[in-house]
């Protein structure tokens, strides 16, 4: 990730976090002067980043490929596979193993429970979310669960959503756990979404961020017997040892 020195003053807690999971590097008037990097990765062997590399570029089958937002479109409707687009870059979607889907079913029964009555509605992927940085700068994704607060309001004459959720969770695996928690993160951090469940069934935890004005005003990791606690739903909270079973 490339930002200037500007960028970095004004948001340093937010890149402080992105630094633990990818290299930043800071320009100033357009020449790159320094770079923000995790501590355990300023110590890796040359032999250590190359197999990073190779276990990256064997993440999706779409990884790092280019392509524009039309030809994105034009490869959903030709493919029963399911994509996300990201910054210009494809992203194919594995099918998800077992952990992955008890965690989705039991977050979205107490989601389903929560807003009986409610305006607010779950809705569950696949369903495609458009987010747009800038107006040229157009992404489609399909996190594992949506909370929408406007659905009605915001549904185009296509019956496709074109609004911004309010709340989203992604469940982490292999193939999408860098993705979630770095692209994704900026993304809805970037585009008006105010709070991020990241679960992440291989050490059973689960971070909540909290967005506001486009960077990260709070986050709390829940884990072991806690009730993970949404931040803009008061009452919200689903219990860690329901969630993974």
């Amino acid at each position: 990730m490339i930002i200037n020195s500007t960028e970095l003053q004004n948001n340093f807690g937010k890149y402080l976090m992105l630094a633990a999971q990818e290299d930043i590097i800071i320009t100033r008037n357009g020449t790159e002067i320094a770079k923000l990097i995790a501590v355990r990765e300023a110590t890796e062997t040359s032999t250590t980043r190359t197999e990073q590399v190779r276990e990256k570029a064997q993440d999706y089958s779409y990884d790092g490929k280019k392509g524009t937002y039309e030809e994105f479109l034009e490869l959903q409707r030709e493919s029963e596979e399911r994509y996300e687009y990201i910054d210009g870059e494809i992203y194919l979607l594995a099918s998800p193993k077992t952990a992955h889907q008890i965690a989705l079913t039991e977050l979205f029964v107490i989601f389903y429970n929560f807003f009986q009555g409610k305006k607010c509605r779950p809705m569950v992927a696949p369903y495609d979310i458009e987010l747009k940085r800038t107006q040229d700068n157009i992404n489609m994704v399909q996190p594992d669960i949506m909370i929408i607060c406007d659905l009605e309001e915001k549904l185009n004459e296509h019956d496709y959503y074109k609004g911004v959720p309010s709340l989203v969770v992604e469940i982490l695996s292999e193939s999408t756990r860098r993705k979630d928690m770095i692209k994704k993160l900026d993304l809805y951090m970037s585009c008006g979404i105010e709070e991020y469940w990241i679960v992440n069934p291989f050490n059973k935890e689960v971070t909540v961020y909290l967005f506001e004005e486009k960077n990260i005003k709070n986050n709390t990791t829940f884990k072991h017997n806690e009730v993970v606690q949404s931040f803009i739903f008061e009452g919200l909270g689903a219990e860690i040892k329901r969630i993974f079973r």
